[in-house]
């Protein structure tokens, strides 16, 4: 049953912009076997210079104050990371940074304090040194990772663990949860494979997805006793899982943290975009189709016009089971898994165990007169 003219209006997404994350250079130390830009040491040729960033962080003012999410490869590696961030915070944007941990000294935590850099994630993707190490590709990384995270604590900066799940380490998530917990990270973010870059090698490692709904189904049991701030992400099926469970359990959603809010699964185009090392504007980054370029446009002219955030927004257009899904406007289903998939952007979620319910005809009040 398609959608009358009524319900496809509340189909459509606001454009409120909550969060960018920014590869503010593609060059990384390690090699990650899921990395999904296949960074290595670099240089790249077309990275921003230090006033073309600070150009940016202005036109990113002139849409709203989100999040931004600075990320790589490793920020680190850019020395003119720390005036950056100032910059954005002086600006009003919430500052917060994504790391790999194995090149942060005191002093480098340090500076990401003074910067005002709200919160820093770390990656760790194995409970011990032998899993870690053999998923990011490098001997060490495991303990330059928490060598890292020793130096945060000392600097007083919140850190949070991100583990990327695969079939690989999925038997470790409960561990790797306690040692996030043990070392007094403010929360733990997983993220479920989308095989692009060279994550595509890892393809036949992603769980399928009666494995995806139990891991989410556990994490949501987690959440229940958890002291840790625990958020699924590129796993937009959890905020079904989460909605349904919460409301046979009686329990409200959480108050929204500062940084992390609890608003919907997908949020590509709608809420949150990705842009590349060489100014491409994308829906997210496993999402890597180009709706627009800085050199060409503004981000505020990007964020409001382009065909692609347009398309996203319009919930009405997606199809096959996300198209007839009751829970569209909570999940919306993983955009970049559809593209891979099917070449489409608006295909149904591949990885998705649930069938929808036929959505319920919309209430239209009647006509008066």
């Amino acid at each position: 049953m398609k959608p009358d003219a009524t319900e496809r209006h509340s189909l459509i997404l606001p454009a409120r912009l909550q969060m960018v994350a920014w590869e503010i250079t593609r060059s990384c130390n390690l090699a990650c076997l899921h990395c999904r830009a296949a960074s290595k040491s670099g240089p790249y040729e077309g990275e921003f210079s230090t006033d073309r960033c600070l150009g940016l962080i202005d036109e990113i003012a002139e849409v709203g104050t989100p999040v931004v999410i600075l990320t790589g490869g490793e920020p680190y590696l850019r020395e003119d990371i720390f005036r950056i961030a100032a910059y954005g915070n002086e600006k009003g944007l919430r500052m917060v940074l994504a790391t790999n941990g194995t090149t942060v000294t005191d002093s480098i935590a340090e500076k990401t304090r003074e910067a005002g850099i709200k919160r820093v994630s770390i990656s760790i993707d194995g409970a011990d040194a032998r899993g870690h190490d053999a998923f990011r590709g490098v001997p060490g990384a495991f303990e330059g990772a928490c060598a890292g995270i020793e130096a945060f604590k000392r600097a007083g900066v919140e850190f949070q663990i991100n583990t990327t799940v695969t079939d690989r380490n999925i038997g470790e998530i409960d561990r790797i949860t306690a040692f996030a917990e043990a070392i007094g990270a403010a929360g733990h973010h997983i993220f479920l494979l989308v095989p692009t870059g060279r994550g595509k090698d890892l393809a036949g490692q992603a769980i399928g997805a009666d494995d995806y709904e139990r891991t989410l189904h556990w994490f949501y049991e987690k959440s229940l006793s958890s002291p840790l701030q625990l958020k699924a992400t590129c796993a937009p099926q959890y905020y079904r899982i989460f909605r349904k469970r919460s409301t046979e359990n009686g329990r409200r959603e959480a108050p929204p943290s500062p940084l992390h809010s609890m608003t919907r699964g997908c949020m590509g185009g709608s809420s949150f975009c990705f842009i590349s090392h060489v100014g491409q504007v994308q829906p997210c980054g496993f999402l890597e189709i180009d709706c627009g370029r800085l050199a060409e446009q503004s981000f505020s002219d990007i964020w409001h016009t382009s065909k692609i955030f347009a398309d996203l927004r319009n919930l009405a257009g997606y199809k096959g089971k996300c198209g007839r899904c009751e829970f569209i406007k909570i999940c919306g289903g993983c955009r970049a898994r559809a593209w891979e998939a099917s070449g489409d952007y608006l295909a149904e979620e591949p990885l998705c165990a649930y069938e929808p319910k036929k959505r319920p005809a919309p209430k239209i009040p009647p006509i008066e007169g």
